[in-house]
């Protein structure tokens, strides 16, 4: 078993690395010979990395820059850089430091010279990192709108077209305040079919993508019809995907020797729900690996303990696969699952029920209580990767061993 479990740890590296924002960044300036002097706003999980490459191709030609990342995503490497405001915000939950990025990032863009080269660089995150609210709302009710959002299990697409209504930069707002500027967008996706309306709840992309038809009145009868802004013709691209990741951890194991499966199908909707397929289609498997990837939901209940959905993922497939010689991970490629920050996913095995059992512990009552974290953090089957300075969904590898 700790065979299985170490091939795991050894492939899924590949998919952060060939996603890797720097080096991504770096490959589409190279490749699209990009040799403009000017201005650099970055926004995401990934930011600092996608920052960072656009560093080491462009140089002094980058005048000034705007970053704005995650609590705990920035080092002194483009810190300690007085060409840049790096600015540090909250993910999920937005807070003041959100709304103050938000309006830093205005007065930043209002004070460009006009027709300014202005490289913007946009990751997973973005959408809670940074906002300027529509009149009217207030932070409290953008957290509880968000927060029911969350707890319910709305898919992200869902998610943004709501947080679109509440935003004067969402939705292509953010023109507003570009003006006449030479904009080159990349961006990194953390959503299905890569859709840059829905990346970053759409900050260059006017959206129409409607309105969850369950949402709470008291919220959805505030919200208008929100005005498409008039968009110029501008450059962007799509500089990682998830489906890189996955083909990065192919290559990798048929490299080894292993027999590969690429599953193309994109897994949502209830984490405990695709665990349980995912694990049977493991089963019945003629190949030693299958890659999957995607992006759960769970219900969560009032107050919640610590964890996030790729935990409860692993769990629910611990449940499916004990007894097996089988092995399954499930990690969020930017290195953080849900409440636990310091926390990507976790890696089970077919004796993970086991070892929680050993330490009295019961996988189906902690899985009911969404409270994966404290059973896998007993069985020791967290994984940790720190920030990856990237964000392409979660990335799942499943293994079988001789039986």
């Amino acid at each position: 078993m700790v065979c299985l479990r170490n091939i795991l740890l050894g492939l899924y590296p590949a998919a952060l690395e060939a996603v890797n924002g720097h080096q991504a960044v770096y490959r589409q300036l190279d490749q699209r010979h990009y040799q403009k002097q000017g201005h650099l706003i970055a926004i995401g999980k990934a930011a600092e990395a996608m920052a960072l490459g656009a560093v080491h191709y462009l140089g002094d030609a980058l005048v000034t820059g705007l970053v704005i990342s995650k609590h705990g995503h920035f080092s002194s490497k483009l810190s300690d850089d007085p060409r840049f405001i790096c600015l540090e915000a909250d993910h999920p939950l937005p807070q003041t430091a959100s709304l103050t990025a938000g309006n830093q990032l205005i007065k930043y863009l209002q004070q460009l010279p006009k027709q300014s080269a202005c490289l913007i660089l946009i990751s997973g995150g973005a959408s809670s990192l940074v906002e300027v609210l529509h009149d009217g709302w207030r932070l409290i009710e953008l957290q509880e709108v968000t927060q029911y959002l969350l707890a319910n299990a709305y898919p992200i697409e869902r998610i943004n077209a709501v947080r679109c209504q509440l935003s004067k930069i969402k939705a292509g707002g953010l023109w507003h305040y570009l003006e006449d500027q030479q904009v080159t967008c990349l961006m990194v996706s953390d959503v299905a079919d890569n859709d840059p309306c829905i990346i970053g709840s759409g900050l260059l992309f006017p959206s129409n993508k409607p309105l969850p038809t369950t949402f709470p009145w008291h919220w959805k009868h505030r919200f208008k019809a929100v005005n498409s802004p008039s968009v110029p013709h501008f450059d962007w691209y799509i500089v990682a995907t998830l489906e890189k990741a996955k083909q990065a951890v192919a290559r990798l194991a048929m490299e080894r020797g292993y027999g590969v499966t690429l599953e193309s199908k994109f897994i949502r909707g209830d984490a405990e729900a695709s665990a349980i397929q995912c694990a049977e289609q493991l089963k019945q498997s003629t190949t030693d690996i299958i890659i999957w990837g995607g992006e759960t939901t769970v219900n969560l209940p009032d107050d919640p303990p610590l964890g996030g959905r790729n935990q409860h993922f692993a769990l629910a497939a611990a449940i499916a696969l004990q007894g097996t010689n089988y092995a399954l991970l499930s990690l969020g490629t930017d290195g953080s699952d849900g409440t636990s920050a310091d926390v990507a996913g976790a890696l089970v095995d077919g004796k993970t029920l086991q070892r929680g059992r050993e330490s009295g512990l019961s996988a189906k009552l902690h899985l009911q209580r969404c409270d994966a974290h404290a059973f896998l953090a007993a069985t020791e089957d967290l994984i940790v990767t720190g920030a990856t300075g990237t964000n392409v969904m979660d990335l799942i590898i499943g293994i079988k061993g001789c039986d």
